[in-house]
C-alpha cells in the first residue's frame, strides 16, 4: 500500500507577497519607478499603540460637559507683532493648489474659518478662493518659489519655510503635466502639461546660518508682524528642531512619515523618514533642552485622524497638530460612492492611488473642469467643520476624563504603551509595568 500524505495549502512568501511580486513584473515590464500620492502605507507604531490612563482615585475627573475644556492656543508669540489665535489646536496642512482644485481650497478655507483655526497654501502660490475665504491663512514658502511674491506674503497671517515634508524628507514634490492647467501654469510659471518637479533645496541657502538669514528677511518684508514657522521632514528631529529655533523660528512643525503628498516615488515614501510618533519626544526634548518648550511651539503632523490622535500628541507635548489626508476625506475625497470610476481608473476608494493623476472623480485632487463642478465648497467645508468640531470634542472628553481642564495639560504621565517601539518612542511605560525602554540604559 502506497502512504500519500494529505494536501496542504500551498504557503506564500512573507518576503514576496502579492504586492511585491506584482511591484517586480510592474518594474520588468516599464522600466520606470512607481508614483503616486498619499503617505506610507506599511503599518508602523502609531498612536494607536498609547493609551490613556483617566483618572479614578489617584486622579479627579472632571464632569463631563459641565466643567470647561480649554482648547485654544496661541501661535508664534516669540518674535511676531500679531501671533495666530486659535480657538483649536488642530490646524489644515499646506496642500497646493494645483495639486488640490480651485474649489477643494476655498472648502477648506470655509471649513477652518468656521471651526476657528488655520489653513495652509502649499506649494504653488495664494489663490483667491482660499485667501477670501480663510480668516487665518499660513502662507508656504519652499524650494521652488512657485507664485512666490512679497505682496502675498504680506497678505498672509503666517509663514511657513518648508524645508522637508514628512513623505519625502530630502525630496522634492512632483506635479505632472496634466494638473498644469492654463491657471497653475500662469501661478507657477511653467509651461502647461509639462511635468514638473520641485527642488529638494532652498536655491539661496545651504545650511542653518542661511536659514537665519532667511528667516530675517521674511521678518522685515512683513515688518515683524507675522509668525515664522519652519516645517522639517520627520529624519532628525532632534536636530532640526534645535536648529530651527536657533535660526529663529517662532514655530517648529515636524511632519512624520505618515504624512501624505500628491505625488512622488513610492520607494522614497515608503523608505525614508520616521513615524510620527518616533519625531514626537526627539523635539520636544530639543525645546525642553534649549530652554524654550511652549515659548517656541511645536506642530506635528503625519496620520492624525481623531480627536484620541490629537489628545496623544498633546499630552507628549506637542502645542497642535495639523491634518492632510483626513481633511481632504472629510471634504469628500476617495469617497465610496465613486468607487465604479476609481475602479476604472485602476484603484479603489480608500486607496490614495489616484491623487497625483488629475482625474478624482471626487473633484477635490483635479483640475479637470468638469469633475471640479462635483465639489460644492460650501457644503464640503460644512463637512470639515463638522470633522474638525468631532475630533475637539474627542479630545476634550479625553482630557476631562484625564482630570485636565486645558487639552494642553494633558502629559505624558497620563499615558502607557501597548508595546516595547511605542514605548521607546513616546517615552512612557510599557502598559501593567514601570518599564520604559531605553531609559537610564535599559
Amino acid at each position: 500500500m502506497t502512504y500519500r500524505n494529505p494536501p496542504t495549502t500551498p504557503r506564500k512568501s512573507a518576503t514576496f507577497d502579492d504586492y511585491t511580486l506584482s511591484e517586480i513584473r510592474r518594474a520588468a515590464a516599464t522600466g520606470i519607478y512607481d508614483i503616486r500620492g498619499a503617505g506610507a502605507k506599511r503599518k508602523l507604531p502609531h498612536f494607536d499603540d498609547l493609551l490613556f490612563l483617566g483618572a479614578s482615585i489617584s486622579r479627579y475627573p472632571l464632569e463631563g460637559y459641565r466643567e470647561r475644556c480649554d482648547t485654544s492656543v496661541v501661535l508664534g508669540s516669540r518674535h511676531a507683532r500679531k501671533p495666530i489665535e486659535l480657538k483649536i489646536p488642530i490646524t489644515i496642512a499646506g496642500m497646493s493648489f494645483g495639486s488640490l482644485s480651485g474649489p477643494a481650497k476655498e472648502a477648506l478655507g470655509r471649513g477652518a474659518t468656521l471651526s476657528g483655526t488655520s489653513t495652509t497654501t502649499g506649494d504653488g502660490g495664494m489663490t483667491e478662493e482660499e485667501r477670501g475665504h480663510s480668516k487665518t491663512l499660513v502662507y508656504q514658502y519652499l524650494p521652488s518659489r512657485y507664485g512666490m511674491n512679497p505682496r502675498d506674503l504680506r497678505r498672509a497671517d503666517a509663514i511657513e519655510v518648508v524645508v522637508g515634508q514628512g513623505a519625502k524628507p530630502g525630496g522634492g514634490g512632483m506635479l505632472l503635466g496634466q494638473k498644469i492647467s492654463d491657471r497653475v501654469a500662469e501661478m507657477r510659471t511653467l509651461p502647461k502639461g509639462i511635468d514638473q518637479r520641485s527642488a529638494s533645496r532652498h536655491p539661496d541657502w545651504t545650511g542653518p546660518d542661511d536659514l537665519e538669514i532667511k528667516i530675517l528677511e521674511l521678518r522685515e518684508i512683513t515688518d515683524w508682524e507675522k509668525p515664522i514657522y519652519v516645517k522639517v521632514g520627520g529624519a532628525r528631529p532632534y536636530y532640526d528642531t534645535a536648529l530651527a529655533v536657533k535660526a529663529g523660528a517662532d514655530v517648529v512643525v515636524v511632519d512624520g512619515m505618515q504624512g501624505g503628498t500628491a505625488a512622488t516615488q513610492e520607494v522614497f515614501i515608503e523608505n525614508v523618514g520616521q513615524p510620527t510618533l518616533a519625531c514626537i519626544r526627539p523635539a520636544v526634548q530639543a525645546l525642553q533642552d534649549l530652554g524654550m518648550h511652549r515659548k517656541v511651539q511645536l506642530i506635528v503632523s503625519g496620520g492624525i485622524r481623531n480627536g484620541a490622535d490629537v489628545a496623544k500628541a498633546l499630552a507628549l507635548g506637542v502645542d497642535a497638530v495639523s491634518i492632510g489626508t483626513a481633511a481632504l476625506v472629510a471634504l469628500g475625497d476617495n469617497d465610496p460612492r465613486w468607487e465604479a470610476e476609481y475602479s476604472a481608473l485602476g484603484t479603489t476608494a480608500g486607496a490614495y492611488d489616484d491623487w497625483h493623476e488629475g482625474r478624482d472623480p471626487a473633484g477635490i485632487t483635479t483640475q479637470d473642469p468638469e469633475l471640479m463642478k462635483r465639489v460644492d465648497p460650501i457644503a464640503a467645508g460644512r463637512r470639515l467643520a463638522n470633522y474638525l468640531k468631532v475630533m475637539t470634542l474627542e479630545a476634550q472628553t479625553i482630557a476631562r476624563a484625564c482630570g485636565k481642564n486645558s487639552l494642553h495639560n494633558l502629559e505624558p504621565e497620563d499615558l502607557v504603551a501597548l508595546s516595547i517601539e511605542a514605548a521607546a518612542m513616546a517615552g512612557v511605560p510599557l502598559a501593567g509595568t514601570s518599564w520604559i525602554p531605553g531609559k537610564n540604559g535599559f
